[in-house]
């Protein structure tokens, strides 16, 4: 899959920048960090760091997932929301289209997630040796093709919200990992980081960055 990376180029989207943090809107197909190879330098990190030198890691999203992502200034900063993130103090609220009529309307799936070893990068429940996840899931409208849902991670494993709706029988359309059968219908994976709470590094005041879901 890295062999047929070719990154969108669109500008950046700057949802919120100051002297501590800086918000961005990360497009679907984009690298969150560079991959190894140079054929897999471009990312948002450095596409960044070209407007903001100073900008450091705080998180992640897939590279097919699109949405909110918060960067770092500081190396305070970075401390500071690192912690928010290891705490489970942050709130994040994702959009995504799923195949099939999801019921009931909310639930919670709490299923340990681990590497799929032979057939990586994918994840899967594993009880045995996994770590353990956490997904609220709201369905927002539904027919028998497909359900539109928020999910709202608990945890922040690795594909956490793409296996935990496997695991519901309703994969994420798009999905080249876990629903190859439905990329043909789908120009990207139907994920996206909609919202993300959080407590900026100064002073503390609770913020709130959304983007809408191009989808």
């Amino acid at each position: 899959m890295a062999s047929d990376y070719t990154p969108p180029t669109d500008p950046l989207n700057i949802l919120h920048e100051d002297h501590q943090i800086v918000v961005a809107d990360k497009p679907a197909g984009l690298l969150s960090v560079p991959g190894k190879g140079e054929h897999l330098a471009d990312c948002l990190l450095t596409r960044l760091q070209e407007a903001f030198p100073q900008t450091l890691l705080v998180h992640r999203l897939d590279r097919d997932t699109s949405g909110v992502m918060v960067f770092a200034l500081t190396p305070h900063a970075q401390r500071h929301l690192g912690l928010q993130f290891e705490k489970r103090q942050t709130k994040k609220t994702y959009l995504a289209r799923v195949a099939g009529r999801l019921e009931p309307k909310t639930g919670t799936v709490d299923l340990p997630i681990g590497v799929d070893w032979p057939n990586r990068p994918r994840q899967m429940i594993d009880h045995e040796n996994g770590r353990n996840a956490l997904t609220d899931w709201r369905v927002i409208r539904a027919d028998d093709s497909e359900s539109r849902v928020h999910l709202m991670p608990k945890t922040g494993r690795s594909h956490q919200l793409r296996v935990h709706m496997l695991s519901l029988g309703h994969a994420i359309l798009g999905d080249p990992l876990y629903a190859a059968d439905s990329v043909a219908e789908h120009p990207r994976m139907m994920l996206h980081s909609e919202e993300l709470r959080l407590r900026h590094p100064e002073g503390g005041i609770g913020m709130k960055f959304r983007s809408p879901a191009p989808f």
